[in-house]
């Protein structure tokens, strides 16, 4: 066996090759893993365990019993003729049975080899053989192993001779156990385990109980073809290849082909099967068809008549979130529509501490909207406290949420605003009322949001007295904490405009990707995980450009927020009074001086480094606007700071092909 350049190849390498460069022999083989895997769990609760009937090591004991008392001139109990020589052969050559207690335990040892077999776990089905007083069974599982000398190429150290692996007359061996799979005398089991290693299709089926059982067959064959297809084609052995039967190349399949073989397989329960939401969704996945799937499970969670089950919604939205992961999931919407009924079982079946966690991987306006829906149906100020607190740790938009639910609340069930004029001098609060006051209280939690809690307060308050219901109206004043006045003024603008531009500060200098590296010499296995992770790369900077383009937007506007202030200006005082308070007025103006050009910079900072630079030169404008006066505050220095920091931005027009204004050189 010598491959193109001469060198010597063993069996065990050719197909080692094979695996390395052809993707459908490798995908096979992780579906065949994959559904042995499943077997080998199940099988720890196999309930027909040999262990659990006998514990001889003694091959066909009862037989052996009756034919030793025969030979002595006892009597043996048994008067129905069985086999009168113990070796293997003897039951099919000389077509006489077994002691009936031994055929019980024989059939109960070939099932659960076979077991053994579809689990993938061949060393344990020798080892059970072995046990059981049948070392010469064991050794017929051994002849599967490719050939492989590795004494071919090198010696150990000081020229020791390792151990040859495998069988060179594996093309005989699997020849004659293709025969014993069509042997009719030989027990189900018994043939089923022959034809899995013989690539025996047909007589392997049988056997088959389940989808799992019967795509395993199938995929099992299917990869036995291509092996020995390489074999044929790779190996220049001394010695010709013993030909396979006729039988075994009749059918070359392919993935596609097999799942049509078990849509239309001749098991009724395999039928059934096929068409379950899991082996739909698991057939998609192996032919790689994640847009198909995806659109399956969508129509599965929009069917009303037939709503799948939670544990089924659960596994589709984590299937999701895996597809989005390794950058597979192409229908976005789909993908959120499907996360939205998992989120939507969650808060149906209380899972209060999985909602937040759940809703976060949802588009910002929807997590708005879902958590909004959940906190609603929490009236417990403790456990609104803990969910409000779970949202935080989640990244929520909290002010948000908490104002869309008294909103939601507010409005529920309210017709058109009206004064009712006949209406008793003092209506009484309902348990609808009651709700609408306490929504209040998802306002009062954060500070920050006094503002909106009075904003809300004033409109439950105005219904409310428009209803006559003033103990209702007087509750809803009382959720208002004391010194809310003062801290609704302490949260201005200029504070908004500082944390806008904290967040795209720390968007744009630690959040953006890195990209990955490959190192020289890297092996086959880490190229393809490099290709991945360049992949997964170029989304996430694409998210992360997004994500910048709109930190950037609401960072410019807050800032101009600030400096195009109406009624003359940011910290401008606009109250006519008879006595003018000189030191407020001169505490107003030092800050307008410290904060205005602090907030030009950052403004620049923010234009100049998103490439903005024409917007640059207009910040320029308005600073010198007499409308605006924001050169007024500025020091000499920080002038000078200004026009270096507009000749960066000229500067890099001119490196664009453009004038230094930033308008196109004709």
């Amino acid at each position: 066996m010598v491959d193109q350049l001469g060198k010597h190849q063993s069996e065990k390498q050719i197909i080692s090759s094979l695996y390395d460069r052809d993707e459908t022999t490798r995908q096979c083989q992780l579906v065949i893993d994959w559904l042995e895997r499943i077997a080998a769990e199940e099988l720890e609760n196999y309930y027909d365990k040999v262990e659990f009937f006998s514990d001889q090591s003694v091959a066909w004991e009862n037989t052996l019993h009756t034919l030793q008392n025969r030979s002595a001139g006892m009597p043996s109990g048994l008067e129905r003729p069985v086999v009168t020589e113990m070796d293997p052969d003897a039951p099919i050559r000389q077509r006489r049975p077994l002691a009936d207690l031994d055929r019980e335990d024989e059939v109960r040892l070939l099932k659960y080899m076979f077991a053994y077999v579809r689990a993938g776990q061949l060393d344990e089905a020798q080892r059970l053989c072995a046990k059981c007083g049948q070392a010469w069974r064991a050794a017929t599982l051994e002849g599967w192993r490719l050939h492989h000398d590795p004494n071919y190429d090198n010696l150990g150290p000081g020229g020791e001779v390792a151990p040859i692996e495998g069988n060179p007359y594996r093309d005989v061996w699997k020849t004659v156990c293709w025969r014993m799979a069509q042997e009719e005398h030989f027990q189900l089991y018994e043939r089923a385990t022959y034809a899995a290693l013989s690539g025996n299709l047909r007589e392997l089926l049988p056997a088959c109980e389940t989808w799992e059982d019967y795509l395993w067959a199938y995929m099992k064959i299917m990869v036995d073809m291509r092996v020995e297809q390489e074999l044929r084609v790779s190996s220049t052995a001394d010695r010709a290849l013993s030909e396979l039967p006729a039988g075994y190349w009749d059918r070359v399949f392919t993935t596609e082909a097999v799942f049509q073989e078990l849509q239309a397989s001749a098991n009724e329960s395999v039928q059934a099967e096929a068409k379950e939401h899991f082996h739909l969704i698991q057939k998609y996945l192996i032919l790689g068809d994640v847009d198909v799937v995806v659109d399956e499970m969508y129509e599965w969670t929009k069917n009303a008549n037939s709503r799948p089950p939670h544990h089924l919604v659960r596994f589709m939205a984590h299937l999701v979130l895996f597809l989005r992961t390794i950058g597979r999931c192409t229908k976005d919407e789909l993908c959120v529509a499907i996360l939205e009924a998992y989120v939507h079982d969650l808060i149906e079946e209380k899972h209060t501490h999985l909602v937040a966690t759940y809703v976060v991987a949802l588009p910002q306006d929807l997590q708005v909207e879902w958590y909004a829906r959940f906190l609603e149906g929490i009236h417990d100020r403790e456990a609104r406290q803990g969910c409000l607190e779970l949202a935080e740790q989640a990244g929520l938009d909290i002010p948000r949420i908490t104002k869309l639910v008294v909103e939601n609340i507010r409005t529920k069930d309210a017709g058109e605003f009206s004064i009712d004029t006949d209406a008793a001098l003092e209506a009484a609060t309902s348990e609808e009322d009651r709700y609408k006051i306490e929504a209040i209280d998802w306002l009062v939690f954060d500070p920050s949001q006094r503002g909106e809690a009075m904003r809300q307060a004033n409109a439950v308050m105005r219904t409310f007295l428009a209803m006559k219901k003033h103990s209702a109206a007087r509750e809803v004043f009382n959720k208002i904490p004391p010194g809310s006045i003062d801290v609704i003024y302490k949260n201005w603008q200029m504070q908004d405009a500082h944390d806008s531009f904290n967040d795209w500060f720390e968007h744009y200098h630690n959040s953006k990707p890195t990209k990955p590296a490959l190192h020289q010499g890297a092996s086959f296995t880490e190229k393809i995980a490099f290709e991945h992770r360049e992949r997964q790369y170029e989304t996430e900077v694409g998210r992360w450009n997004h994500t910048l383009m709109l930190q950037t937007k609401t960072t410019v506007d807050r800032i101009y927020n600030v400096l195009l202030f109406v009624d003359g200006g940011w910290m401008v005082d606009q109250r006519e009074e008879s006595q003018t308070d000189e030191s407020r007025s001169h505490q107003m103006a030092l800050l307008r001086q410290l904060c205005l050009p602090t907030m030009c910079f950052l403004l620049h900072t923010v234009l100049h480094k998103t490439t903005q630079y024409k917007e640059c030169l207009q910040l320029a404008d308005i600073i010198a606007s007499d409308q605006h006066g924001l050169y007024r505050v500025f020091r000499k220095d920080e002038l000078q700071k200004l026009l270096q920091l507009m000749r960066d931005s000229s500067i890099a027009l001119l490196d664009k092909n453009m004038d230094p204004l930033g308008y196109d050189i004709k």
